[in-house]
């Protein structure tokens, strides 16, 4: 069995960490709080799991605060999470099974990352995260903002999920100040930075800024494969909101130019299509996706409609507009094997089944 210490930065999380820690306290043999500058009663109620917190002036940089919550461990492994997560009780199961068999030679365990649920509670989005990491190792965080941990060695791919909680919106524009703060300051962004600044700008609706940072690191050749595919969305999202479907349309191919096309690029060269109402090209990309897979140890961002019942939902839709209602039935219900409860789908099948049967 290995020993674990639980490392985390927190500033007023009074709503959320308590549920985070009470769905892992217990797996766990030391519990790191470092805190960044709180007003509520966040450290009030850490103290009751831990009386192990510690405070961290905040200097406009995550890598900093979460480095120092590293340097505080004194277990095997350091696990990290925020204060917006939790583990449910079939992954304290898998947790637990990992903290009695891993195998002590392995330098980083990476778990799911589920984000952005859905009204049934089915996330939107999963990420694999480097979420445990041999203390020994001495891994390090890079990066001022969106930071990312650094580990080398044996990696083992864990079917642990955690979950976001998500459970407020953050309109802030600290993320961005931190990176345009830098620049005043004359600082090189790296590949990453480019990236994110990017994000942010396009998150702040500065549309032609982060197309011009996008762009900058699609055309940097050390960037990483996946982050440069996940700009291919994200400036197919700017030409969207611009409405300007020709260069929206180049982006998501040039996304081909990365790796095997992926399901939720394919899905939204179907969507162009089918607003437009070029039926046929339109199921030519939604059968793509549909017959697409999943390599479950590539560490991009897994879009699950896309992947699952998306495709098939369209191409319902596609066969129903060409009067082809069986196959619109057929993919109906596949699309209805992942969402069984949606109430959407159970109505298409009402509809189709009248079609089929006049």
């Amino acid at each position: 069995m290995i020993t674990i210490s639980l490392c985390m930065i927190v500033k007023d999380e009074e709503n959320t960490i308590a549920i985070c820690l009470d769905s892992i306290h217990d797996l766990v043999d030391e519990i790191i709080i470092v805190d960044t500058g709180s007003v509520d009663q966040t450290k009030n109620i850490a103290r009751q799991y831990t009386d192990k917190i510690y405070d961290f002036k905040w200097v406009d940089n995550f890598s900093s605060a979460r480095n120092y919550s590293f340097k505080l461990a004194t277990k095997q492994y350091i696990m990290w999470l925020d204060a917006d997560d939790v583990i449910n009780k079939p992954n304290r199961k898998l947790l637990k099974q990992l903290k009695d068999h891993l195998n002590p030679a392995v330098n980083s365990v990476t778990m799911k990352y589920l984000v952005n649920r859905d009204k049934f509670g089915n996330p939107s989005f999963i990420i694999k995260r480097n979420r445990l990491v041999k203390s020994s190792c001495q891994f390090k965080w890079n990066g001022a903002v969106h930071e990312y941990l650094e580990v080398s060695g044996p990696i083992f791919h864990s079917d642990i999920s955690i979950h976001h909680l998500k459970n407020k919106t953050d309109n802030s524009k600290r993320n961005l100040r931190i990176y345009e703060k830098q620049l005043d300051k004359g600082a090189a962004f790296s590949p990453r930075d480019l990236f994110y600044y990017a994000n942010e700008l396009m998150r702040h609706n500065e549309l032609h800024k982060a197309i011009t940072y996008y762009t900058l690191f699609l055309n940097h050749k050390e960037a990483w494969k996946e982050d440069k595919i996940a700009s291919c969305g994200r400036l197919a999202d700017c030409y969207h909101f611009l409405d300007d479907q020709e260069k929206e349309r180049e982006i998501l191919y040039k996304s081909f130019e990365y790796d095997c096309p992926r399901a939720d690029f394919c899905c939204r060269l179907g969507n162009l299509f089918l607003e437009k109402n070029q039926v046929n090209e339109a199921i030519y990309w939604y059968e793509y996706a549909s017959m697409l897979t999943w390599d479950k140890n590539c560490m991009g961002f897994y879009h699950v409609p896309s992947w699952t019942w998306l495709p098939h939902l369209k191409l319902s839709i596609c066969y129903y507009k060409k009067g082809d209602f069986k196959k619109a039935y057929k993919h109906n219900t596949i699309a209805l094997d992942y969402l069984p409860y949606d109430p959407g789908l159970i109505n298409n099948q009402k509809l189709i089944k009248k079609e089929i049967r006049t």
